[in-house]
């Protein structure tokens, strides 16, 4: 019996908390996971629109997801003092900014227009931002008005750019760490680039260029339209966090301590989750059941980024019992994943797979009372976007855990492969 359910397109959410809801009379039950986050935050809305959370107001984004998922990260800041208004602080070269020309991804009139004026456009000198021998990552969000190939740097050379095709929405040349575009609808993008400062005058640059990789144009007219300017320090970006006169930080969220003792089964059960890592940030990073009295009893998934191992932490009466590991093809994509624990059957299901199988521990852990993406031990919070999270007080059969961790997607190629070997003879 599923007897906690949390996500798959149902969620209620209030200040400092968040709830999970029972299949069986389709209402939310009393099992609030705690939230907190000291600061506002943006998100991605049903509608697509960027929107504001309060402090304490958990995040239910749907950037990549028609249900929504459970939006959780760390704390980062950005240090870009206007983060749309860029007439402020922000160098015109080349170019010519007409602000509040166009309908930004917020759903207001308060995007701008870059116009080519002269042989090398680019909008930037912002002196001091980045730090020599740090790692940061700028975005922003850009559309395509008549000119193709935009780049983001954190140098006045090529160095550390990275170049993007507006016009087909992709990444093209990168002299950098490494950089990613993101579609937002409505022809507007998020663009990425992530790099070490290693020298200059520490600056940031938007500019616009006739061809990937170059840093000129020909083309005088040719427009681009930008909003939502970032710079943080770190390895990849965040959500959008707005700036209005200094830089502003974005506090880390926690969430944690739903359920109670007669909602998990000590002897017997399966943890589910669907969620994808792409703002881990940590190096350990924690997911699971356990008594409260860490390290004495719990059952936990964790994930090692500079890996991408995926890992199993059966813990009972102080010792570790059972740790499955798997290394996972990519952190940045949804994976679902199942633990089964049972004396002398324990598995670990991932995407429709057992990737790992026990029938020698016999012994459970006792008092699990609590599920949450907690920090314990050297386990970090999980800064993850969750879709659902899933809680079976029996231990489920294999079609069964076959089934809960399929993507249909993932079956259908699967099939198209072995027919493909039978065609093939």
């Amino acid at each position: 019996m599923e007897t906690l359910k949390f996500g798959n397109g149902n969620w209620a959410t209030k200040e400092d908390s968040v709830l999970a809801y029972n299949d069986e009379n389709n209402n939310f039950k009393p099992l609030p996971f705690d939230f907190t986050r000291a600061s506002t935050a943006t998100y991605v809305d049903s509608d697509g629109l960027i929107k504001t959370s309060r402090n304490g107001e958990a995040r239910i984004d749907y950037t990549d997801s028609s249900n929504g998922a459970l939006l959780l990260e760390p704390s980062r800041t950005n240090s870009i003092p206007y983060s749309e208004d860029f007439s402020s602080v922000w160098v015109e070269r080349s170019v010519t900014l007409t602000a509040n020309s166009l309908i930004s991804p917020d759903g207001t009139q308060n995007a701008s227009t870059l116009t080519i004026n002269n042989s090398t456009p680019y909008l930037g000198d912002l002196h001091d931002i980045v730090t020599t021998g740090n790692t940061y990552t700028i975005s922003c969000f850009v559309k395509k008005g008549t000119n193709r190939w935009v780049r983001l740097a954190s140098y006045s050379s090529a160095i550390t750019g990275a170049w993007f095709d507006l016009e087909n929405g992709v990444v093209g040349t990168v002299n950098s760490t490494s950089a990613s575009i993101e579609d937002f609808g409505n022809g507007w993008y998020k663009i990425k680039n992530t790099a070490i400062v290693t020298t200059g005058n520490n600056q940031v640059f938007i500019g616009l260029s006739d061809a990937d990789g170059g840093t000129s144009s020909s083309q005088i007219g040719n427009t681009v339209h930008i909003y939502g300017a970032q710079i943080e320090q770190g390895i990849y970006a965040t959500s959008y966090i707005p700036t209005n006169g200094s830089s502003v930080t974005r506090v880390a969220e926690t969430c944690n301590n739903s359920g109670n003792s007669e909602v998990f089964n000590d002897s017997e059960g399966v943890l589910f989750a669907n969620l994808n890592y792409k703002n881990i940030q940590s190096q350990w990073s924690g997911l699971g059941l356990t008594d409260g009295n860490d390290p004495a009893n719990r059952i936990v998934l964790y994930t090692v980024i500079n890996t991408k191992v995926l890992r199993v932490y059966l813990q009972s009466g102080g010792t570790v019992r059972w740790t499955p590991s798997f290394v996972l093809n990519e952190i940045n994509q949804y994976q679902k994943v199942a633990i089964k624990y049972k004396a002398n059957d324990n598995a670990l299901w991932l995407n429709g797979f057992e990737v790992a199988l026990d029938n020698t521990v016999s012994i459970m852990p006792t008092g699990l009372d609590r599920l949450g993406f907690f920090s314990s031990s050297n386990l970090e919070p999980t800064y993850a976007s969750t879709k659902e999270l899933g809680y079976y007080d029996t231990a489920l059969t294999d079609l069964e855990l076959e089934t809960l961790t399929s993507y249909t997607s993932w079956v259908s190629m699967v099939n198209a492969l072995k027919l493909n070997i039978i065609y093939n003879g």
